[in-house]
């Protein structure tokens, strides 16, 4: 009798169901912070009622420890003008977190708005003490130690920049170039450090080599040819200015720039062509502002003279030169009393720059007044001394005349505290600037002063034989770079 046949079943392993792998659990973020994605969201969205909501609830379940929710919920009340609550706020962050300088100066703010200054004063101080070690730094260093990167270079760099220690930065620059030769925004830069400091050659050489790898480099074009105009080769520097005008045709800077080589060579009015264009692409530059109240000076336009000198001394009120350059145009503008007062403030401004004292004391002795014209004169007789101790230097052959004449008018002698004037016939239209006491040093970045004046025009009617001192286009020669 056959068999019957069993039918044949698949048979899974009973183990099958346990051999599948299992799926880990997301981890969780801890609860105090789990919220501060959406908090922060909310906020830069300003979308303040949903903010608020998420940070009670956050609040809520943190049972009022998470620091950052309350540190938002104090932005969203000062925002909301809730001064008193966002300060107590902020102290509280402050316990929670008692080394954040952040959380200080968020205090003080609170304090200063609320009137308490020398509170506010304390906390700033409190803060600053926070600040002293900068992190910031001290990790750069440990990167450049473990890796180097140009990038972290050019980070550690901008850090030195901005503390304002230009030695630190050309150092961390020199050895950035050292590592990545090739690197044309670190030769740029290092060149443009060069620069600002006053080492010409070694500016050159890296610019140069930038433009090597890269002959299309605005900046390193921008640069070299504003040597150039240092130097007084106007014509030269313009040719490099054009290669680069229709490549960055929207440069405040450049137009800057080409107007003041235009003013050295004496086209006073496409010089004011070029640096109205410039005004109007940066209309808060006070240096541009500054030229324009020079250039009109020079044509003899007062009036337009003392508008823009007074829009620069708007934004740039410490500076003795522009204050001097006012009291010209307002003595032009036969308007005496402000100009002395102008003068005044220039001579208390400014510590080295005799010039502002020898037209003041011009001024005060067309006016009649001897005595205080002969106190202005001898407190310019004390910075030629003492500038003269400092460096070696020669004045405009005008400036060392007007300066002899007025000696003689005010029976001091000739001055003999001058160097031999210059012999260059050309004098008249070029002056050597100061020591570097007496340039205004201006932060990499920014187009520095085009124009430090170092002359006035008053008019010298009751001097014998002396008409005015002229605007020299040494200003022409001043130059920065962006």
């Amino acid at each position: 009798m056959a068999e019957e046949r069993q039918p044949t079943r698949t048979q899974f392993p009973a183990s099958a169901e346990s051999q599948k792998p299992h799926l880990k659990k997301a981890p969780e973020f801890p609860i105090l912070e789990k919220q501060n994605w959406l908090i922060h969201l909310h906020y830069i969205r300003k979308d303040y009622e949903a903010c608020k909501a998420v940070i009670k609830e956050q609040l809520q379940e943190t049972q009022g420890l998470c620091e950052y929710a309350i540190y938002v919920q104090a932005l969203i009340f000062r925002l909301e003008g809730n001064i008193q609550e966002s300060l107590e706020l902020f102290q509280t962050c402050a316990v929670l977190s008692p080394q954040s300088a952040d959380n200080l100066k968020q205090v003080a703010r609170s304090l200063f708005l609320l009137g308490k200054h020398k509170a506010a004063t304390e906390v700033y101080n409190e803060a600053a003490k926070l600040n002293q070690k900068d992190w910031a730094q001290d990790q750069l260093h440990h990167a450049l130690h473990l890796n180097r990167h140009d990038l972290t270079y050019i980070m550690l760099g901008k850090i030195h920049l901005l503390a304002g220690d230009l030695d630190k930065a050309i150092e961390i620059y020199k050895k950035a170039v050292e590592f990545s030769p090739e690197n044309t925004e670190l030769l740029t830069t290092l060149g443009l450090l060069y620069l600002q400091v006053g080492i010409y050659q070694k500016a050159f050489e890296h610019l140069g080599n930038a433009l090597t790898y890269d002959p299309v480099n605005y900046k390193a074009i921008l640069a070299a040819g504003s040597m150039m105009q240092t130097h007084g080769d106007f014509d030269v520097a313009l040719t490099k200015y054009r290669v680069i005008a229709s490549a960055v045709p929207e440069s405040p800077p450049l137009w800057n720039n080409i107007g003041m080589c235009f003013f050295g060579k004496k086209k006073y009015v496409a010089a004011i062509s070029c640096l109205k264009r410039a005004n109007y692409l940066a209309p808060f530059d006070w240096k541009i502002l500054y030229n324009l109240g020079l250039v009109h000076l020079t044509m003899q336009q007062y009036a337009s003279a003392f508008h823009f000198l007074s829009a620069a001394i708007n934004f740039q009120p410490k500076m003795g030169e522009l204050y001097m350059l006012l009291a010209v145009a307002l003595t032009n503008l036969e308007d005496t009393e402000n100009a002395k007062r102008a003068y005044a403030e220039a001579v208390r401004l400014d510590k080295y720059n005799p010039l502002v004292n020898l037209n003041y004391a011009v001024l005060l002795y067309n006016q009649g007044e001897k005595r205080d014209a002969l106190a202005q004169y001898q407190e310019m007789e004390k910075k030629v001394n003492l500038l003269k101790d400092s460096s070696s230097l020669e004045y405009d052959s005008e400036m060392v005349e007007t300066a002899q004449k007025l000696g003689a008018a005010l029976q001091v002698g000739e001055a003999l505290v001058w160097t031999k004037p210059v012999k260059d016939p050309k004098s008249k239209q070029r002056t050597t600037s100061t020591s570097k006491a007496a340039s205004f040093q201006q932060p990499l970045g920014s187009n520095q002063a085009l124009g430090q004046a170092m002359s006035s025009a008053a008019a010298y009617s009751k001097l014998p034989s002396a008409a005015k001192i002229y605007h020299s286009p040494s200003d022409a020669r001043k130059h920065g770079v962006s």
